[in-house]
C-alpha cells in the first residue's frame, strides 16, 4: 500500500454518500413508477422522484464546488497509468451525469406541463414551454442517461471492490466513512 494515501475530506465523503443514497433511491423509484397507471399514488411517487433528483442536483453542485477547491488524495504510485486515466474519466462522466440527469428530468417535466416542486414547498420555474414532442424526446434522453449512470455506478463499485479485495491498495478506504487516515 502507498504510504502517502490519505482519505478524502469528511465533507467530500458525506457528499459522496448522500448523493449515492439519493441515486440508489431515485433510480429504482423511477423504474417502478414509470409504468404505473395514472393515479394519485403515481403522481405522489413522481413528486418524490423529483425531490430526490433536485436534491441530487443541489448536492452535485456542492460536490463540484468542493472538488474544485479541495484536491483529492493521490492515487497509489503502483496503480497503472491506464487505471488512473480510466478513474479520472469515469469520475468526470459521473459528475456530468449527476448534473444532466436531474436537468433533463426538470426539462422533461416542464415540456410535459408538470410543475417541479422541490420538497413539496419550493416551486421551480419551468425551463421550457409545454411541448409534447420535446417532452417525449427529453423523456427518452432522461431514461438513457439513467442507464448510462447505472453502468458507470456498477463499474465504480466493481473498481472500488477490486481495489479493496484484490489490489488491497487503500483506494476504497479513502472514501469509506470513518476509515483511518494514513
Amino acid at each position: 500500500m502507498n504510504a502517502t494515501i490519505t482519505r478524502y475530506t469528511n465533507t467530500a465523503i458525506a457528499l459522496h454518500w448522500l448523493v449515492a443514497l439519493l441515486v440508489f433511491a431515485a433510480f429504482p423509484l423511477g423504474m417502478y413508477m414509470h409504468d404505473l397507471p395514472l393515479s394519485p399514488t403515481k403522481l405522489q411517487l413522481y413528486s418524490y422522484h423529483k425531490w430526490l433528483g433536485m436534491s441530487v442536483l443541489v448536492l452535485a453542485v456542492l460536490r463540484a464546488v468542493w472538488r474544485a477547491t479541495h484536491e483529492p488524495p493521490a492515487l497509489p504510485d503502483t496503480m497503472p497509468r491506464w487505471q488512473k486515466v480510466a478513474s479520472a474519466a469515469t469520475h468526470q462522466f459521473l459528475y456530468v451525469l449527476l448534473f444532466v440527469i436531474p436537468l433533463s428530468g426538470w426539462l422533461m417535466s416542464s415540456a410535459k406541463g408538470f410543475k417541479t416542486v422541490w420538497l413539496g414547498v419550493l416551486p421551480l420555474p419551468d425551463l421550457v414551454g409545454k411541448d409534447k414532442a420535446l417532452g417525449d424526446m427529453l423523456g427518452s434522453l432522461h431514461e438513457s442517461f439513467n442507464y448510462m449512470l447505472l453502468a458507470l455506478v456498477v463499474l465504480h463499485i466493481a473498481a472500488a471492490l477490486k481495489h479493496r479485495f484484490i489490489d488491497r491498495d487503500g483506494v476504497m478506504e479513502r472514501m469509506w466513512p470513518g476509515g483511518a487516515r494514513k
